[in-house]
């Protein structure tokens, strides 16, 4: 089950920017006392007692024809969309305002659970100015203070008991799940037609968890069954999230949350944008299997290098996918789309790998043998065990006399002599190290 998406919304220069950061535990809004600062939707992932879920941070809505209103209320209303639960943040100093009661009738509009949080609440005598805002009729208003913290956690309990239930994600029979990311008009939407129109048995047409979305199982000559997450969107005309490319970042990044398997999908014509970085980098992060896809293969004039040279571009611009398979296909010719399940399924099953912790120390011993583990001030590395915790991604512990002696350098190559012994193609893994007790 996709974690649950909690959206920021209010008027301008309320602190939401400021109340994001703090639930995403690090400063990735700008904040600036001037209205309207924060003009794009920004995503992070945030959580609270172990529930992890994701946060938008949108522009302020607001009633008045200033530069960039119109379009950060678009903005506000995608973040709408997209959410499980929205937060609704008012200023205690302004008090309620027409704004807040126009940002308040459109959550009206979306029917979702709203809680109601008060900012500004720098101390105690404050909080008698709290009860106005009831007037908005969402509820029982918060007190919060984003500048120092206050309120926080019993903002954020009442922001988890509006989460869809675990009792939902009901257990159901081994399916594949993967999706197209990439930006519009690089073919995904071709891709999907085509790999559909393979004689393949369509199972069923799943709504997807994402408004709009339609996932669409299907299964192979071998009976593997696979469902394709649609982006959402991607296909459907006339909504608002076709009237700027950033929109279908959080429809992909919705889609990635819900892949075991992400297909990158680069143009061949158009090369490498930073937006393809930007989201194969959060599929990456998320430790997803990862397929990079060159589409319109057949578009380009070709010659004993064209491969050799793309693959090098591919290779330079995403050095953190290095373990990621470059697949050259058509979506108009079909070129290679009938190998695409295959490697899925190969991902797949390299992302639910295990390996005895035997078979890892014998590795493991003759790296160092190789290559002895360095020291630092006199201090040298040891490493005394190594053994796999998880899967999805693929997770391993190294046990040592002090983590801190373990250079990065020293750690790409045990990472590197482990792919070497073991497959774990179109996976990311991860190596923890931990002090032995």
């Amino acid at each position: 089950m996709p974690n649950p998406v909690v959206a920021i919304v209010g008027r301008p220069n309320v602190g939401k920017s400021t109340i994001f950061n703090r639930l995403a535990g690090e400063r990735i809004s700008i904040v600036d006392d001037v209205s309207g600062v924060t003009r794009d939707r920004i995503y992070a992932k945030g959580d609270w007692l172990g529930k992890e879920f994701g946060i938008i941070d949108t522009g302020g809505i607001d009633i008045t024809d200033e530069p960039f209103m119109s379009q950060i209320k678009l903005q506000a209303q995608v973040a709408i969309e997209e959410a499980d639960v929205i937060i609704f943040i008012t200023s205690v100093r302004e008090g309620v305002t027409d704004a807040d009661e126009n940002v308040a009738r459109i959550l009206y509009q979306s029917d979702k659970p709203v809680i109601l949080a008060v900012n500004k609440v720098d101390n105690p005598e404050m909080r008698a100015e709290v009860f106005d805002f009831y007037s908005l009729g969402l509820g029982d208003p918060y007190p919060i203070s984003g500048s120092h913290g206050l309120g926080l956690g019993d903002l954020l309990d009442a922001v988890v008991a509006e989460f869809p239930s675990d009792d939902e994600s009901a257990e159901e029979e081994e399916v594949i799940n993967f999706s197209f990311i990439g930006r519009p008009n690089v073919g995904k939407s071709s891709l999907v037609n085509a790999i559909l129109g393979e004689e393949r048995v369509i199972v069923s047409n799943i709504a997807g968890t994402t408004r709009d979305a339609i996932d669409t199982t299907f299964t192979d000559v071998e009976g593997t069954k696979f469902r394709m997450i649609d982006t959402a969107g991607i296909r459907k005309k006339g909504k608002v999230y076709e009237s700027t490319e950033k929109y279908s970042v959080m429809r992909a990044l919705r889609a990635i949350d819900r892949s075991d398997v992400v297909l990158v999908v680069l143009n061949a014509e158009e090369g490498i944008q930073e937006q393809d970085k930007k989201v194969a980098g959060y599929a990456h992060e998320a430790g997803k299997g990862i397929v990079i896809l060159v589409n319109k293969w057949d578009t380009l004039e070709k010659d004993n290098n064209t491969m050799k040279e793309f693959e090098e571009e591919i290779r330079n611009e995403f050095q953190y996918l290095s373990y990621a398979p470059i697949m050259y296909v058509s979506a108009l010719t079909k070129q290679r789309l009938n190998q695409i399940p295959a490697k899925i399924k190969e991902i797949s099953e390299n992302q639910c790998r295990r390996i005895p912790s035997s078979l890892l120390n014998d590795v493991l011993m003759d790296a160092i043998a190789h290559n002895p583990t360095p020291s630092d001030k006199g201090r040298r590395l040891k490493i005394y065990y190594l053994t796999q915790v998880a899967i999805k991604p693929p997770t391993f512990v190294l046990f040592v006399n002090d983590p801190e002696l373990l250079h990065f350098s020293y750690e790409r190559f045990i990472e590197n002599r482990i792919r070497d012994s073991f497959d774990f193609e179109g996976t990311p893994f991860r190596l923890i190290a931990r002090q032995k007790k």
